[in-house]
Protein backbone atom coordinates (compact mmCIF):
# COMPACT_ATOMS: atom_id res chain seq x y z
CA UNK A 1 0.00 0.00 0.00
CA UNK A 2 1.35 3.45 -0.93
CA UNK A 3 0.55 6.89 0.43
CA UNK A 4 -2.09 9.07 -1.19
CA UNK A 5 -0.89 11.33 -3.95
CA UNK A 6 -0.22 14.86 -2.71
CA UNK A 7 -2.35 17.67 -4.13
CA UNK A 8 -0.64 20.13 -6.45
CA UNK A 9 -0.22 23.64 -5.00
CA UNK A 10 -3.18 25.72 -6.19
CA UNK A 11 -0.96 28.72 -6.92
CA UNK A 12 0.61 26.87 -9.88
CA UNK A 13 -2.53 27.93 -11.77
CA UNK A 14 -1.17 31.48 -11.61
CA UNK A 15 1.87 30.54 -13.69
CA UNK A 16 1.51 30.42 -17.45
CA UNK A 17 3.80 29.35 -20.24
CA UNK A 18 3.67 31.59 -23.32
CA UNK A 19 4.90 30.37 -26.70
CA UNK A 20 5.32 33.12 -29.26
CA UNK A 21 5.37 32.65 -33.03
CA UNK A 22 5.97 28.91 -32.69
CA UNK A 23 6.59 27.26 -36.04
CA UNK A 24 6.62 23.48 -35.48
CA UNK A 25 3.31 21.82 -34.52
CA UNK A 26 5.03 19.05 -32.56
CA UNK A 27 6.89 21.52 -30.37
CA UNK A 28 3.62 22.94 -29.07
CA UNK A 29 2.43 19.46 -28.13
CA UNK A 30 5.73 18.51 -26.56
CA UNK A 31 5.78 21.73 -24.55
CA UNK A 32 2.27 20.96 -23.24
CA UNK A 33 3.47 17.53 -22.16
CA UNK A 34 6.49 19.06 -20.41
CA UNK A 35 4.21 21.49 -18.58
CA UNK A 36 1.69 18.96 -17.33
CA UNK A 37 4.44 16.64 -16.14
CA UNK A 38 5.47 19.42 -13.77
CA UNK A 39 2.00 20.44 -12.60
CA UNK A 40 1.49 23.44 -14.91
CA UNK A 41 -1.53 23.68 -17.18
CA UNK A 42 -1.90 27.32 -18.27
CA UNK A 43 -0.62 27.67 -21.84
CA UNK A 44 -0.88 30.73 -24.07
CA UNK A 45 0.07 30.59 -27.74
CA UNK A 46 0.85 33.93 -29.37
CA UNK A 47 0.56 34.38 -33.15
CA UNK A 48 1.52 30.82 -34.13
CA UNK A 49 3.23 30.59 -37.51
CA UNK A 50 3.07 26.89 -38.21
CA UNK A 51 5.19 25.30 -40.89
CA UNK A 52 4.25 22.34 -43.07
CA UNK A 53 5.54 19.00 -41.81
CA UNK A 54 5.21 15.42 -43.06
CA UNK A 55 2.40 14.93 -40.55
CA UNK A 56 0.84 18.38 -41.03
CA UNK A 57 1.01 19.05 -44.75
CA UNK A 58 -1.51 21.89 -44.62
CA UNK A 59 -0.98 23.72 -41.33
CA UNK A 60 -3.73 26.04 -40.07
CA UNK A 61 -3.14 29.72 -40.76
CA UNK A 62 -3.40 32.12 -37.85
CA UNK A 63 -5.80 35.04 -38.28
CA UNK A 64 -4.88 37.87 -35.88
CA UNK A 65 -8.38 39.30 -36.27
CA UNK A 66 -9.92 36.10 -34.90
CA UNK A 67 -7.24 34.46 -32.72
CA UNK A 68 -9.57 32.10 -30.85
CA UNK A 69 -10.71 30.54 -34.13
CA UNK A 70 -7.23 29.02 -34.55
CA UNK A 71 -7.21 25.23 -34.08
CA UNK A 72 -4.06 23.28 -33.48
CA UNK A 73 -3.38 20.36 -35.85
CA UNK A 74 -3.55 16.71 -34.85
CA UNK A 75 0.25 16.53 -34.74
CA UNK A 76 0.33 18.80 -31.71
CA UNK A 77 -2.14 16.59 -29.85
CA UNK A 78 -0.23 13.42 -30.72
CA UNK A 79 3.00 14.85 -29.28
CA UNK A 80 1.15 16.11 -26.21
CA UNK A 81 0.37 12.50 -25.30
CA UNK A 82 -1.70 12.65 -22.09
CA UNK A 83 -1.59 16.45 -21.96
CA UNK A 84 -4.22 17.07 -24.64
CA UNK A 85 -6.28 18.99 -22.08
CA UNK A 86 -3.51 21.60 -21.82
CA UNK A 87 -3.83 22.22 -25.56
CA UNK A 88 -7.62 22.16 -25.54
CA UNK A 89 -7.68 24.83 -22.84
CA UNK A 90 -4.86 26.93 -24.28
CA UNK A 91 -5.42 30.64 -24.86
CA UNK A 92 -4.63 31.93 -28.35
CA UNK A 93 -3.51 35.56 -28.48
CA UNK A 94 -2.69 37.90 -31.33
CA UNK A 95 0.14 39.71 -29.51
CA UNK A 96 2.47 39.28 -26.57
CA UNK A 97 1.17 42.49 -24.99
CA UNK A 98 -2.30 40.95 -24.96
CA UNK A 99 -0.97 37.75 -23.40
CA UNK A 100 0.88 39.67 -20.68
CA UNK A 101 -1.88 42.17 -19.89
CA UNK A 102 -2.73 40.84 -16.42
CA UNK A 103 0.75 39.65 -15.38
CA UNK A 104 3.01 41.24 -12.79
CA UNK A 105 6.14 39.27 -13.64
CA UNK A 106 7.05 38.15 -17.16
CA UNK A 107 10.30 36.27 -17.76
CA UNK A 108 11.81 36.38 -21.24
CA UNK A 109 13.73 33.17 -21.94
CA UNK A 110 16.86 34.01 -23.88
CA UNK A 111 20.31 32.55 -24.48
CA UNK A 112 21.70 35.48 -26.48
CA UNK A 113 23.53 38.58 -25.44
CA UNK A 114 21.17 41.55 -25.37
CA UNK A 115 21.56 45.28 -25.41
CA UNK A 116 19.14 45.34 -22.49
CA UNK A 117 20.93 45.97 -19.20
CA UNK A 118 18.61 43.86 -17.03
CA UNK A 119 20.59 41.04 -15.37
CA UNK A 120 20.41 37.51 -16.74
CA UNK A 121 19.19 35.08 -14.11
CA UNK A 122 18.91 31.31 -14.14
CA UNK A 123 15.62 29.50 -13.48
CA UNK A 124 16.95 28.51 -10.05
CA UNK A 125 17.64 32.14 -9.22
CA UNK A 126 14.29 33.47 -10.38
CA UNK A 127 11.86 30.74 -9.38
CA UNK A 128 11.60 31.70 -5.68
CA UNK A 129 10.38 35.16 -6.71
CA UNK A 130 7.94 33.66 -9.21
CA UNK A 131 6.47 31.25 -6.67
CA UNK A 132 6.08 33.98 -4.06
CA UNK A 133 4.21 36.17 -6.54
CA UNK A 134 2.02 33.29 -7.69
CA UNK A 135 1.27 32.39 -4.08
CA UNK A 136 0.09 35.98 -3.51
CA UNK A 137 -2.37 35.52 -6.36
CA UNK A 138 -0.40 37.42 -8.99
CA UNK A 139 -0.14 36.19 -12.57
CA UNK A 140 3.32 35.13 -13.69
CA UNK A 141 4.48 34.29 -17.22
CA UNK A 142 7.46 32.56 -18.80
CA UNK A 143 7.85 33.59 -22.42
CA UNK A 144 9.52 31.41 -25.04
CA UNK A 145 10.28 32.62 -28.53
CA UNK A 146 10.32 31.14 -32.01
CA UNK A 147 12.43 27.99 -32.45
CA UNK A 148 14.73 29.54 -35.05
CA UNK A 149 15.01 33.17 -34.02
CA UNK A 150 14.06 33.18 -30.35
CA UNK A 151 12.44 36.28 -28.91
CA UNK A 152 12.62 39.58 -30.76
CA UNK A 153 14.03 42.61 -28.99
CA UNK A 154 10.49 44.00 -28.74
CA UNK A 155 9.25 40.81 -27.09
CA UNK A 156 12.11 40.87 -24.61
CA UNK A 157 11.35 44.51 -23.77
CA UNK A 158 7.73 43.56 -23.06
CA UNK A 159 9.00 41.38 -20.19
CA UNK A 160 10.43 42.58 -16.88
CA UNK A 161 12.79 39.69 -16.13
CA UNK A 162 15.47 37.95 -18.22
CA UNK A 163 15.91 34.24 -17.65
CA UNK A 164 18.51 32.01 -19.25
CA UNK A 165 19.28 28.31 -18.99
CA UNK A 166 23.01 28.10 -18.49
CA UNK A 167 24.83 25.36 -20.37
CA UNK A 168 27.90 24.36 -22.34
CA UNK A 169 29.28 27.57 -23.91
CA UNK A 170 30.77 25.54 -26.76
CA UNK A 171 27.51 23.77 -27.60
CA UNK A 172 24.15 24.93 -26.35
CA UNK A 173 21.23 23.63 -28.35
CA UNK A 174 18.06 22.99 -26.38
CA UNK A 175 14.93 22.72 -28.47
CA UNK A 176 11.78 24.53 -27.41
CA UNK A 177 10.16 21.68 -25.50
CA UNK A 178 13.41 20.86 -23.70
CA UNK A 179 13.73 24.46 -22.56
CA UNK A 180 10.13 24.44 -21.31
CA UNK A 181 10.83 21.19 -19.45
CA UNK A 182 13.91 22.57 -17.71
CA UNK A 183 12.08 25.67 -16.50
CA UNK A 184 8.94 23.81 -15.45
CA UNK A 185 11.01 21.27 -13.55
CA UNK A 186 12.76 24.01 -11.61
CA UNK A 187 9.40 25.53 -10.73
CA UNK A 188 7.94 22.24 -9.51
CA UNK A 189 11.08 21.21 -7.65
CA UNK A 190 10.91 24.37 -5.55
CA UNK A 191 7.29 23.86 -4.49
CA UNK A 192 8.48 21.29 -1.97
CA UNK A 193 5.93 18.75 -3.14
CA UNK A 194 6.59 15.46 -1.28
CA UNK A 195 7.43 12.18 -3.01
CA UNK A 196 5.80 9.93 -0.43
CA UNK A 197 3.38 8.52 -3.00
CA UNK A 198 6.35 7.08 -4.92
CA UNK A 199 7.82 5.30 -1.91
CA UNK A 200 6.81 1.94 -0.53
CA UNK A 201 5.58 1.98 3.03
CA UNK A 202 8.23 1.09 5.57
CA UNK A 203 7.66 -2.23 7.36
CA UNK A 204 10.75 -2.47 9.51
CA UNK A 205 11.41 -5.87 11.09
CA UNK A 206 11.23 -6.03 14.87
CA UNK A 207 14.09 -7.15 17.09
CA UNK A 208 12.24 -10.42 17.70
CA UNK A 209 11.75 -11.07 13.98
CA UNK A 210 15.43 -10.46 13.26
CA UNK A 211 16.45 -12.64 16.18
CA UNK A 212 14.25 -15.48 14.92
CA UNK A 213 15.62 -15.18 11.40
CA UNK A 214 19.23 -15.21 12.65
CA UNK A 215 18.47 -18.31 14.73
CA UNK A 216 17.03 -19.93 11.61
CA UNK A 217 20.19 -18.99 9.70
CA UNK A 218 22.34 -20.45 12.45
CA UNK A 219 20.44 -23.73 12.30
CA UNK A 220 20.95 -24.03 8.55
CA UNK A 221 24.63 -23.07 8.76
CA UNK A 222 25.12 -25.68 11.44
CA UNK A 223 23.41 -28.32 9.27
CA UNK A 224 25.80 -27.71 6.37
CA UNK A 225 28.87 -27.76 8.60
CA UNK A 226 29.65 -24.08 8.26
CA UNK A 227 30.85 -23.81 11.86
CA UNK A 228 33.32 -26.71 11.71
CA UNK A 229 36.29 -24.34 11.59
CA UNK A 230 34.67 -21.09 12.68
CA UNK A 231 33.61 -19.49 15.93
CA UNK A 232 29.87 -19.81 15.49
CA UNK A 233 28.88 -17.77 18.53
CA UNK A 234 30.98 -14.78 17.47
CA UNK A 235 29.80 -14.98 13.87
CA UNK A 236 26.11 -15.07 14.82
CA UNK A 237 26.54 -12.03 17.06
CA UNK A 238 27.87 -10.22 14.01
CA UNK A 239 24.89 -11.40 11.94
CA UNK A 240 22.46 -10.16 14.59
CA UNK A 241 24.24 -6.80 14.65
CA UNK A 242 24.38 -6.59 10.84
CA UNK A 243 20.64 -7.15 10.29
CA UNK A 244 19.78 -4.98 13.28
CA UNK A 245 21.40 -1.88 11.79
CA UNK A 246 20.50 -2.55 8.14
CA UNK A 247 16.89 -1.27 8.29
CA UNK A 248 15.80 -4.85 7.58
CA UNK A 249 12.21 -5.08 6.37
CA UNK A 250 9.68 -7.77 7.16
CA UNK A 251 9.73 -8.68 3.46
CA UNK A 252 13.49 -9.25 3.71
CA UNK A 253 12.92 -11.59 6.65
CA UNK A 254 10.31 -13.55 4.70
CA UNK A 255 12.64 -13.94 1.70
CA UNK A 256 15.58 -15.12 3.80
CA UNK A 257 13.54 -17.54 5.84
CA UNK A 258 12.01 -18.91 2.67
CA UNK A 259 15.54 -19.46 1.34
CA UNK A 260 16.64 -21.16 4.57
CA UNK A 261 13.61 -23.46 4.42
CA UNK A 262 14.53 -24.47 0.87
CA UNK A 263 18.14 -25.18 1.87
CA UNK A 264 17.02 -27.24 4.88
CA UNK A 265 14.59 -29.18 2.71
CA UNK A 266 17.33 -30.03 0.21
CA UNK A 267 19.73 -31.13 2.99
CA UNK A 268 17.21 -33.39 4.69
CA UNK A 269 16.08 -34.79 1.34
CA UNK A 270 19.64 -35.98 0.66
CA UNK A 271 19.79 -37.57 4.11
Amino acid sequence: MTSEKPALPAYLDNIRIILTRTSHPSNIGSAARAMKTMGLNKLTIVAPNLMATPMTENPPVFDPEHPQSFKLPEESFILASGAADVLENATIAASLDEALADTTIACALTSRRREITAPLQTPRDLVPELLQAANRGEKVALVFGNETFGLSIEEVQACNRLMTINGNPDYFSLNLAQAVQVVCYEIFSQTGSPMTHLQQEDHAATHEQIKGMVAHMESVMNDIGFFNRRNGERLMRRMQSLFGRANTQTEDIDILRGFFNTVSHRIHKKD
